[in-house]
């Protein structure tokens, strides 16, 4: 019995540090926006920060690929890309790589453990994408998503970044306020976007 006691105990360790591995999505609305009024969109000028990390900054497809994602939910959220004149909404988005550090402890008050009970270390990269969607006439900030998530084994392979890229965008516009654009037909059979 107390063997399968250890084994318990070594198996739930070694789950423990993939806890770091859970995404973390949020996000802030400005209050008092009417969202309806927001028919099209583009990206903005290109952020002039660096992201901390030249496996992102020199990589096209990371930023096809997130740029593609956010498309395609605002495209699923009935907005347009802008052709021509200036768009409702400017999107920019941000993304940064930093080195992190996990102590998992096991408390011995609880009952974790039996024997000697060390904390261990794990170092792993955190990377976070910011998206925020601009008010195009006003230039100001009206919604912000974020997004961080372990990215140790997904720099280099580029079918789990296309993966954790539409993980990403799509739990944060998620977040996005719901209804902002729906497609109506009057009686003479035009189509017409109205607010919801």
């Amino acid at each position: 019995m107390r063997r399968l006691g250890r084994l318990a105990i070594l198996t739930l360790s070694a789950l423990a540090p993939v806890g770091c591995a859970t995404m973390n999505v949020s996000s802030h609305v400005e209050r008092g926006v009417n969202f309806a009024q927001y028919r099209t969109f583009d990206w903005g000028p290109a952020d002039a920060l660096p992201t901390g990390d030249p496996r992102l900054d020199r990589n096209p497809f990371f930023k096809d690929h997130l740029e593609g994602a956010v498309e395609k939910q605002l495209a699923m959220r009935g907005l347009e890309r802008s052709a021509s004149g200036t768009p409702d909404l400017l999107i920019h988005y941000h993304a940064n790589i930093t080195q992190r550090f996990e102590v998992n402890g096991i408390d011995r008050d609880r009952g974790y453990c039996y024997e000697k009970c060390q904390p261990r270390l794990k170092e792993y990269e955190q990377g976070t994408i910011v998206l925020d969607l601009v008010d195009g006439h006003t230039n100001s900030v009206i919604w912000r998503g974020w997004a961080q998530d372990a990215v140790d084994k997904v720099l280099n392979d580029q079918d789990r970044m296309d993966r954790q890229i539409n993980q990403a965008v799509t739990k944060m516009m998620e977040r996005f306020p719901k209804a902002l654009v729906r497609a109506t037909r009057p009686g003479n059979g035009t189509l017409q976007l109205t607010g919801s």
